[in-house]
């Protein structure tokens, strides 16, 4: 097998041209969140399938056009253009990640994988080079789950984890109107027809590049991070009901109050994790009748719940269960007045463990760009479409560092070189894993 520089050699590289899409495309489409001096200093606010993301799907489309790609869309509203290969009677090896964001996303969440996709694509293009498969780039739908409650919400689908119709009929949470995926997919034109399943549309593997989201490379002074899997995660929807009363003359001893029993529960999921050495969140809290002179009789909150290990992470949802139901059941530390709590699974995404072959080919790629010193194998803390397509296909993960660790705001940033060593590290992953196809 060549080495990455021989690889390299054979291509036409145009350094500054992702980053410079990066920038471009952010602005256009969904810039938000000023937070320094220069015009690119902003986040991205991109929400799945609202006309920011229409405008974006529509540019992408065309960029994939114009480097002689098949464009398909499918029936979730995922984006595939498939670069042709010498041998178009195999599928292809896919590259894939996400354009839509949270409400305070950056600028590289997702946007980074795919762009950096792109910049593949037309570096195969600008040289004049052929892969022996065809190469896809894929932009998911809605891997965020930000305005439809659900993450890597069509590549479950194409996995088969989820039903379309299930997908279908999920309302946004956050508009003033609740509106359906598929009213929305309609809306903006992206219902596509391609099978949204990995049986009658097929990919051979799947390779992702992404900020890594948090501090480790950038602590440990790594360039490249070789995701090696992803832990595993539950998201619940939480009720806790208690009793409206007067504020001004229910006595605290005579309360039945659900924002109380919440509060507690909250602490609760801290220390259980603790205890674990995992993580649980508490991302949305709403309340009811929500009046300064009233006791809340009504919470709904979501709970996060992660581990790396899936029986660890099933040991921290029981325990909150059960400590959550003794909070209920004594709001005030008096069993007199009891709320009710209440646990709605919302997702489960099991502990994830990467194709062997896909790490060696982002390993070696990344060892030969930076050096050994300057990588390192690392486990997600963050779903990704790659935890749905490694459920069906081989599949990996690139991460580069993120300054501070900070995502899912707008100040997310990564520098240039990284975002360069991270695309490079792609090219090489993707032709290496191709030339593998045909030995």
């Amino acid at each position: 097998m060549p080495s990455l520089n021989d690889t390299l050699s054979q291509f036409k590289i145009t350094p500054g041209r992702l980053v410079k899409t990066i920038h471009e495309t952010s602005g256009k489409f969904g810039a938000k969140g000023k937070w320094g001096p220069l015009d690119s200093d902003t986040g991205v606010c991109r929400l799945a399938l609202s006309d920011e993301d229409k405008g974006v799907r529509d540019w992408f489309v065309q960029e994939l056009i114009s480097l002689g790609c098949e464009v398909k869309i499918d029936e979730v509203g995922s984006i595939f253009g498939i670069y042709p290969g010498k041998d178009n009677s195999k599928p292809p090896t896919a590259m894939g990640s996400h354009l839509d964001t949270q409400p305070t996303g950056g600028r590289y969440d997702g946007i980074l994988g795919v762009l950096s996709g792109l910049e593949v694509l037309r570096t195969f293009k600008d040289s004049g080079y052929v892969p022996n498969y065809p190469v896809a780039l894929v932009d998911w739908m809605n891997e965020e789950g930000a305005r439809f409650p659900m993450s890597i919400m069509a590549s479950s689908v194409w996995a088969g984890n989820f039903s379309k119709e299930e997908v279908y009929n999920t309302k946004s949470i956050s508009d003033l109107k609740p509106v359906s995926v598929k009213e929305e997919l309609e809306r903006i034109g992206y219902l596509g027809e391609t099978p949204a399943n990995y049986l009658q549309n097929k990919l051979a593997a799947h390779f992702e590049i992404h900020i890594e989201q948090g501090p480790i490379l950038e602590e440990e002074e790594k360039e490249i991070g070789i995701v090696v899997g992803v832990q595993s995660y539950s998201w619940f929807n939480v009720y806790v009901r208690g009793k409206a009363q007067h504020t001004g003359t229910t006595p605290l001893n005579a309360r039945n109050d659900a924002l109380l029993s919440c509060a507690k529960m909250l602490v609760k999921a801290n220390e259980i994790a603790h205890k674990h050495n995992g993580l649980c969140s508490i991302g949305t809290l709403r309340l009811e009748p929500s009046s300064i002179n009233v006791i809340p009789e009504y919470v709904h909150f979501t709970l996060d719940c992660r581990h790396q290990l899936d029986e660890v992470r099933e040991k921290i949802i029981e325990e909150c269960k059960s400590e959550f139901q003794k909070i209920a059941e004594a709001p005030n530390g008096s069993s007199t007045k009891e709320a009710k709590v209440e646990f709605e699974l919302i997702y489960t995404s099991p502990a994830v463990h990467f194709n062997e072959v896909c790490v060696s080919c982002v390993e070696q790629s990344a060892e030969e760009l930076v050096g050994k010193n300057k990588v390192k194998k690392i486990i997600s803390g963050a779903g990704h479409d790659s935890c749905s397509t490694s459920t069906r296909i081989p599949t990996s993960m690139i991460f580069i560092p993120c300054k501070d660790g900070v995502s899912h705001n707008f100040e997310e940033y990564s520098t240039p070189e990284q975002c360069e060593n991270g695309y490079l590290t792609l090219l090489g992953a993707v032709v290496r894993y191709d030339q593998n196809r045909s030995e």
